[in-house]
C-alpha cells in the first residue's frame, strides 16, 4: 500500500500546484504579494503614495519602450480613488495576446494626461498641426466651478454607469476627495467624448509617424523610444493591482466566466465523455472472464485496485467541476480533454479486445487477417491442404 499512498499524495500535490498557478495567472496578471501589501493593505492604509519610480536605478526601470504595449482595462473606484486598471506587455507585436508582465492601477488624471499627450503626438505625426486638446482635458486637475451660486470642484474620474468610460466628477472640497451631488448626480454634464480612453484595446507604447527624413532630427528615434507618453506616465504612477483590486468593478461582460460559446462547447465535451462512460460500462458487463482477469492483473502490477481507479476518476471530475464553477477556463478545458482522451482510448481497447474474444478477427504475425469464424474442421482441412501442396505419389515398383 506504500506505493499507492505515495502516488496518491503526489497526485493531490500536483492538482493543488496547478490550481494555484492558474489562479495566479487569471486576468493576465502577475501577482506580487509583497508589492501589493506595500501599496495596499486592503484597509486603504498607505495606498496611493505616489512617487516617481521611473529613474535609472530602480529594478523596474524601463528606458526603451519599443517592445512594450499597454492594455487599459477599466476605470474603477478603489480605496475611494478613481483609477485606471491596466496591464503591461513586453511583446508589442503580439498585441497583448501573451501573458502580461503585471496588472496595475494609476490615478485617472495622471493616466489621462499621458494618453492625451500621446494622442496629440499622433495627431502631429499625421499632419494635424492645429490639433486642439478638448476642453474636458483641463479637468485633470481639481477645478472650481460655480453652480447656482454654490462652489463645487470638478475633476475627471470614472463614470457611474459603466467601468468603460470617464466622466467629470463633482466634489465639495478643493482637493477633490469628497464627492458631492448636484440634482441627484455626482457626475457633471461636461462633454467627455473627446477624452475617452480606448478600454480593452491594445496600445503600442511607441508609435512611429510616417515622416520623411528631412522632418526628423537625429534625436527623433531616441526620444520616441525613451519618452513614450502613455506608457511612461502610467508606469511612473503605477501601483500593483492585487486580486481584490482586479475583482473590483468587474462587469458581467468583463468577467472571465463562461460565455455562450464556451457553455455550448463545455456541454458537448461533457456529453461526449458521458456517452463514452456509459458505453464503457456496458462493454465491461460483456467482458469475458479472461479479459477481466488480465485487466485486474495489470492494475495490481501497477499497485492499484479497481476502487482506487474509480476514486481517482471521481476526484478528477469533482476538480473539473470546481474549476468550471470558478471560471478557470484553461485548466477546465485541459482536464476535460485529458478525461475524454483517456475514456476514448479505453473504449477503443475494450472494442478491440471484445472483437478478438468473440473470434471476429485476429491479425496474424505476418500482418494478415485470420478469420476465426471457420470451424475447427475447416482449419484442419486447410492445414492438411497446405501440407499436401507440392507432394506427389510415388510410382509402384514392379
Amino acid at each position: 500500500m506504500a506505493p499507492i499512498k505515495i502516488w496518491w499524495s503526489g497526485f493531490v500535490v500536483i492538482l493543488i500546484s496547478i490550481s494555484y498557478r492558474v489562479a495566479k495567472a487569471e486576468d493576465g496578471a502577475v501577482y506580487d504579494d509583497d508589492a501589493a501589501a506595500a501599496g495596499d493593505d486592503d484597509n486603504g492604509n498607505g495606498a496611493y503614495e505616489y512617487f516617481d519610480d521611473n529613474y535609472e536605478g530602480n529594478d523596474d526601470y524601463i528606458k526603451y519602450w519599443t517592445e512594450y504595449a499597454i492594455l487599459p482595462k477599466r476605470c474603477i473606484v478603489y480605496n475611494d480613488v478613481d483609477v485606471i486598471v491596466f496591464s503591461v506587455f513586453d511583446h508589442a507585436y503580439k498585441q497583448c495576446s501573451d501573458d502580461a508582465i503585471g496588472t496595475y492601477i494609476a490615478p485617472v488624471p495622471q493616466f489621462l494626461d499621458g494618453y492625451m499627450e500621446q494622442y496629440e503626438q499622433t495627431q502631429y505625426d499625421q499632419g494635424y498641426d492645429d490639433y486642439q486638446i478638448p476642453d474636458a482635458a483641463a479637468y485633470t486637475s481639481c477645478t472650481q466651478q460655480e453652480i447656482n451660486g454654490v462652489n463645487y470642484y470638478f475633476q475627471v474620474g470614472c463614470s457611474d454607469g459603466t467601468s468603460q468610460a470617464l466622466a467629470i466628477n463633482i466634489y465639495e472640497d478643493n482637493t477633490c476627495t469628497t464627492r458631492s451631488v448636484v440634482d441627484g448626480y455626482d457626475d457633471s454634464n461636461v462633454d467627455t467624448s473627446g477624452i475617452q480612453i480606448p478600454f480593452k484595446q491594445c496600445q503600442n507604447c511607441v508609435l512611429w509617424g510616417d515622416m520623411s527624413d528631412d522632418q526628423v532630427d537625429d534625436m527623433y528615434y531616441e526620444n520616441r523610444q525613451t519618452q513614450a507618453p502613455l506608457c511612461s506616465t502610467a508606469w511612473t504612477y503605477k501601483e500593483t493591482c492585487n486580486r481584490k483590486c482586479q475583482r473590483t468593478g468587474l462587469e458581467r461582460n468583463d468577467k472571465e466566466g463562461w460565455n455562450t460559446s464556451d457553455k455550448i462547447l463545455l456541454a458537448i465535451l461533457s456529453a461526449f465523455g458521458l456517452i463514452m462512460l456509459v458505453t464503457i460500462l456496458r462493454k465491461r458487463q460483456k467482458m469475458s472472464n479472461k479479459d477481466a482477469l488480465l485487466e485486474q492483473a495489470a492494475m495490481s502490477a501497477a499497485g492499484l485496485q479497481q476502487a482506487h481507479v474509480i476514486g481517482i476518476f471521481i476526484l478528477v471530475v469533482l476538480v473539473v467541476a470546481v474549476f468550471a464553477l470558478l471560471g478557470l477556463k484553461n485548466i477546465t478545458w485541459a482536464l476535460l480533454l485529458v478525461i475524454n482522451t483517456v475514456l476514448f482510448g479505453y473504449l477503443m481497447k475494450l472494442t478491440v479486445d471484445s472483437g478478438v474474444s468473440a473470434g471476429e478477427t485476429v491479425i496474424g504475425p505476418d500482418g494478415s487477417i485470420i478469420r476465426r469464424n471457420d470451424s475447427d474442421d475447416s482449419s484442419v482441412a486447410s492445414t492438411a491442404d497446405n501440407r499436401n501442396v507440392g507432394t506427389y505419389t510415388l510410382p509402384q515398383l514392379a
